[in-house]
């Protein structure tokens, strides 16, 4: 029987029984109206005693957790009274995260001194700091008659690290090499290239007749197709208010910018990964070991107003790409970024946008393709293989 149709039993129960006293009288029919008047008093007595008195414990395998990768997580629900238990379950956070093992609809009962001890699997889906495991226990009375939610005190929190998807192949380039060779067979020139040093050149580049000449480090423009200047440029601004609305997006903007870098990585590719963090950051990547410290610096990115136009602009006043390629994640396509990969495609330079967005505003994706620059759209939700 449904919870709202045993309310309606006792409240025709309790009129009869006033009926009953009002026209007959009696031990019997005053007993009868007590007993049915006690019911949800002792109903809501239960509910509080089980509020207070009620023990759950939940702990995750660790504190810091990768993005789609199930860690140990359990949960211990502990009568420690005198009394039962009779219908307590429990509500899983679900949007950030989720449990392998479905507890949702399991109703449990505890007699004085029980414990159970519930173990399975967390999976985080997001990169982040939030809290997973039981949300809320739900508490119903002995007779069925009203049930009691609330939030679990103590809430355990994870540390998502956004995870690193390694991509069989790079869609998006294949064609890129061809072009690198072509305007490379043209574009070496007598004279050497220089120009000012940036930390993070590698020795092996300084030009030390140009720097003793000018009295400054002086490093060689490189080119070649071997040597063609690849730059990964990450949008780090916040959109939207809450948790919900810009942690799915923020999440798959990294893990497109990390399935990009470790894909260049694995192969030895020399690259440069940049984005914004209180001004442009931008670090040399040429194996699996700086890599390694790349993503130790991902994990800690903080999102914020940072606009990628003005960290593309810093980076690109103080570098010369003397060509090559430029891939950019961002969610949006907006007018200043559409100027700055201009003027790369004019200089030489091959574009690769990727838009992460479900609906797309603003500038069609198609007017913004051409023989240089390149447009893919990736839902937020998208798996990245096949689609990068």
């Amino acid at each position: 029987m449904k919870m709202w149709m045993r309310r309606c039993v006792l409240g025709i129960l309790w009129i009869l029984s006033l009926v009953l006293i009002s026209f007959y009288g009696g031990a019997v029919s005053y007993g009868f109206f007590f007993g049915v008047t006690l019911i949800p008093v002792i109903s809501l007595v239960y509910l509080f005693c089980v509020y207070h008195r009620f023990k759950i414990y939940q702990e995750t395998g660790k504190r810091e957790i990768v993005c789609g990768r199930p860690e140990p997580y359990f949960f211990v629900l502990k009568n420690e009274d005198l009394f039962a238990f009779t219908s307590v379950s429990v509500r899983m956070h679900s949007f950030f995260s989720y449990v392998e093992d479905s507890f949702e609809n399991v109703e449990y009962e505890l007699l004085p001194g029980d414990r159970i001890t519930c173990e399975t699997r967390i999976v985080c889906k997001y990169r982040g700091e939030y809290e997973v495991g039981v949300k809320e226990v739900v508490v119903t009375d002995l007779f069925r008659l009203f049930r009691f939610t609330y939030t679990v005190s103590g809430q355990i929190k994870a540390v998502a690290a956004p995870r690193v998807v390694q991509l069989g192949e790079l869609r998006s380039i294949q064609d890129l090499p061809v072009l690198l060779q072509r305007e490379a067979a043209g574009a070496s020139e007598p004279d050497i290239l220089v120009r000012d040093y940036v930390e993070g050149d590698s020795l092996k580049q300084i030009h030390w007749k140009a720097t003793a000449r000018e009295g400054k480090l002086k490093v060689r423009v490189l080119t070649g197709r071997e040597n063609q200047s690849l730059y990964l440029f990450c949008e780090t601004k916040r959109y939207g208010e809450t948790a919900r609305e810009y942690l799915p997006l923020e999440n798959k903007l990294l893990e497109v910018f990390l399935a990009v870098s470790f894909f260049f990585a694995e192969k030895n590719r020399e690259f440069y990964a940049c984005f914004g963090q209180g001004g442009a950051v931008r670090e040399r990547v040429d194996g699996m070991g700086t890599f390694q410290k790349l993503y130790e610096k991902v994990k800690e990115i903080e999102f914020g107003k940072e606009d990628l136009g003005d960290v593309m602009t810093q980076v690109l006043e103080r570098n010369s790409l003397g060509g090559g390629a430029v891939f950019i994640i961002l969610h949006e396509l907006k007018p200043e970024i559409l100027e700055i990969t201009e003027r790369l495609t004019a200089g030489g330079t091959m574009v690769v946008l990727y838009l992460v967005a479900d609906e797309v505003t603003g500038a069609s994706p198609a007017s913004w393709a051409d023989a240089r620059r390149k447009v893919i759209v990736i839902p937020v939700e998208a798996e990245l293989e096949g689609r990068l």
